[in-house]
């Protein structure tokens, strides 16, 4: 039907079971198309220079006004009569677009780098929240338009909050790693920020181990948390029973009454980091042989290494074995999957046991401390800990200064043992 395109025409225009169009009758081209769900619709028609017939969305009716619509049509009307197909002119432009917005940042995290990340890195989530979070402000840049002056302003900004310098070197080496690969899949010419250099650390930072006194409170504290949880279940149980309802298991029969005694004695003893106790699996267990198996695909260092038991250790994994008896994962939650989070039960035994200032990931610290200091060589407890580099491993070298005193005592003044005669002479 033909009609001029105004607002009572589009009042009019109710929707039908089919589709149908309206032309307007003064501007040929510009049609109004009526969808069944009431969805109304401007276009404008014409032909190209080959005389096929195409058409150009102009605007969805609650968008544009008719005048508004109108206008836009006359414009593409003026375009295609000198020459000009409308309609490819907006696919090209469409396709720059889009290949502008391959180059965003948060394009290229969300839709390229992360699945990379998840296939290639055990901490790509950790890794996106870190690039999201401290690079926000660049989400939404292009990343061949991020220059290293911004992240140099950026970095001293963070400094001056009291960030540490290690801190704001990891953000830098994630959004380094972001760019490079993007570079290396060619959708921006080179890494921007690749001349950034991180900071200076003194790699030989404090090493926090437990002190005798503080091991053994940590036993204790894990012993009557135990005790504890014991007693609860018994007092529950004999709620339970006077009402006359089902009981649940006596926890007096279990070696464990859960999880974070047996990880944390096993941790203490192996130097194992959190990831790879929660991902340990019975497979990885060799009572014969005595050894502990973390697995190259669930170490940081991406190679696997082996871990000899120790006494206390086999005991504790026996028992914990007779005791869970489940398939596949050691640690694991109810559901049989590997644990994610022992935040609370943890930091209530250090509050109990009065230990201040410690991390899980200080467990590890702990295995090498003891280690040096009971005269190990750091190559040895590199493999144990499977560091890549030895020089991570020196950080627990001052553990042991036997070593240095010895080499020191070798310096002797030549004044001391030669002839004092001959000297003066």
């Amino acid at each position: 039907m033909k009609a001029k395109i105004t607002a009572s025409t589009l009042d009019r225009s109710n929707p039908q079971p089919k589709p149908y169009e309206v032309s307007d009758s003064e501007l040929p081209g510009f049609i109004l198309r009526i969808q069944p769900s009431g969805r109304k619709v401007y276009y404008f028609s014409y032909r190209d220079k080959g005389g096929s017939r195409k058409r150009i969305k102009i605007g969805r009716v609650g968008e544009l006004k008719p005048n508004e619509a109108r206008r836009k049509a006359k414009t593409l009307a003026g375009d295609v009569a000198s020459g000009t197909d409308v309609q490819l002119r907006k696919q090209i432009i469409k396709r720059e677009k889009q290949l502008q917005s391959r180059k965003l940042l948060s394009w290229f995290i969300d839709n390229e780098y992360a699945d990379w990340l998840d296939d290639h890195r055990k901490r790509g989530p950790e890794t996106i929240k870190r690039l999201k979070r401290q690079f926000q402000f660049l989400l939404n840049r292009a990343m061949d338009t991020i220059n290293p002056l911004e992240i140099e302003r950026w970095r001293r900004q963070r400094l001056s909050q009291g960030i540490s310098k290690t801190t704001i070197n990891r953000d830098i080496m994630a959004l380094r790693g972001c760019l490079s690969k993007a570079t290396e899949w060619n959708l921006i010419s080179y890494n921007s920020i690749a001349s950034v250099k991180s900071y200076s650390v003194d790699r030989l930072t404090r090493v926090r181990y437990l002190r005798d006194e503080e091991e053994i409170a940590l036993r204790q504290a894990l012993d009557a948390r135990e005790e504890d949880i014991r007693k609860g279940r018994e007092r529950h149980n004999e709620h339970l029973s006077q009402r006359g309802y089902v009981l649940f298991p006596d926890l007096r029969k279990d070696t464990y009454v859960d999880f974070l005694k047996p990880m944390v004695i096993l941790t203490l003893n192996t130097g194992m980091r959190k990831g790879e106790v929660f991902s340990l699996e019975w497979r990885d267990i060799n009572f014969t042989l005595k050894q502990l198996t973390v697995r190259a695909e669930k170490s940081k260092s991406n190679k696997t290494r082996y871990i000899p038991l120790n006494e206390e250790a086999l005991r504790v994994l026996s028992q914990w074995q007779d005791q869970e008896r489940r398939e596949q994962y050691v640690f694991s939650g109810r559901s049989g999957k590997p644990l994610r989070d022992i935040k609370r039960s943890w930091y209530n035994v250090l509050a109990r046991a009065q230990i201040k200032d410690f991390r899980w990931h200080d467990l590890r610290h702990h295995f090498a401390s003891r280690l040096v200091m009971l005269g190990e060589d750091l190559n040895t407890i590199r493999e144990l800990l499977g560091h890549a580099d030895l020089s991570v491993t020196i950080r627990y070298a001052h553990l042991s200064p036997d070593h240095k005193a010895q080499a020191v005592a070798k310096l002797t003044a030549p004044w001391l043992t030669a002839n004092v005669t001959e000297l003066r002479v």
